[in-house]
């Protein structure tokens, strides 16, 4: 299992977690910030679990990325 994790209360709107994992992420075309899709929200922290390991490498490389160091990628 993936469990990949946003604090989207600190993103700069930089879009590289948009450019490297795609199927996870997109910019809010409101205010500008990355919203990782289908995610729960708990207390500022946006979440998502996936049984897809697939996604592991792209969101690694989305959190090796992000200047703000605001994603978190662990495979359970």
């Amino acid at each position: 299992m993936v469990i990949i994790t946003l604090q989207r209360a600190k993103c700069i709107g930089c879009n590289y977690c948009v450019e490297l994992a795609p199927a996870q992420f997109q910019m809010s075309k409101k205010d500008g910030k990355s919203v990782l899709l289908h995610s729960e929200e708990k207390k500022g922290f946006f979440t998502i679990k996936s049984k897809d390991e697939s996604i592991f490498e792209d969101n690694m490389n989305a959190k090796n990325a992000c200047p703000v160091k605001i994603i978190d990628v662990k495979q359970v």
